[in-house]
């Protein structure tokens, strides 16, 4: 092998060698920011079951949309006032079928959600699709969008 063919194959070997390092970086930083928005759809669940304003305001970003799966959309204020209102409680939410894909600083989050809320003392089950959109935000994740589907 001349030395030209081996300085080519050293400087192939290189970049393969740098690009893999690269690559599994960056899937052990998307493995990271995935489990941070799992943590965060998981607070979400818990605030959403103790009516608990004070997480909700942490959790959504000032922009929020949050669609219900009847149709009614809500604003960050609206949804906040309507889940720490009383009116209507959580029994249990349970999250089944959780799939995250991470895209840059943006998070798509999906689940099932199964639960029950009392309201005007009528217990109701829910079973619902999810589809949350996350923002890395300050460097937190906020819920950007939630759109809820019936299934």
């Amino acid at each position: 092998m001349t030395k030209y063919k081996r300085t080519l194959l050293k400087a192939g070997l290189g970049v393969s060698l740098l690009l893999g390092l690269g690559l599994s970086k960056a899937a052990a930083e998307s493995n990271d920011d995935a489990a941070k928005v799992i943590a965060s759809v998981e607070a979400f669940r818990l605030a959403m079951l103790k009516g608990d304003g004070g997480a909700l305001e942490q959790l959504c970003a000032d922009q929020m949309s949050y669609g219900h799966s009847a149709g009614r959309i809500e604003t960050k204020a609206q949804f906040i006032a309507a889940s720490t209102s009383g009116k209507s409680t959580w029994s249990f939410i349970n999250l089944t079928e959780q799939s995250v894909n991470i895209v840059g600083d943006s998070a798509i989050a999906r689940h099932v959600l199964s639960g029950e809320t009392l309201s005007d003392g009528k217990t109701t089950a829910i079973k619902i699709g999810i589809l949350m959109v996350w923002q890395r935000q300050s460097g937190a994740w906020r819920l950007l969008a939630r759109q809820a589907y019936r299934i």
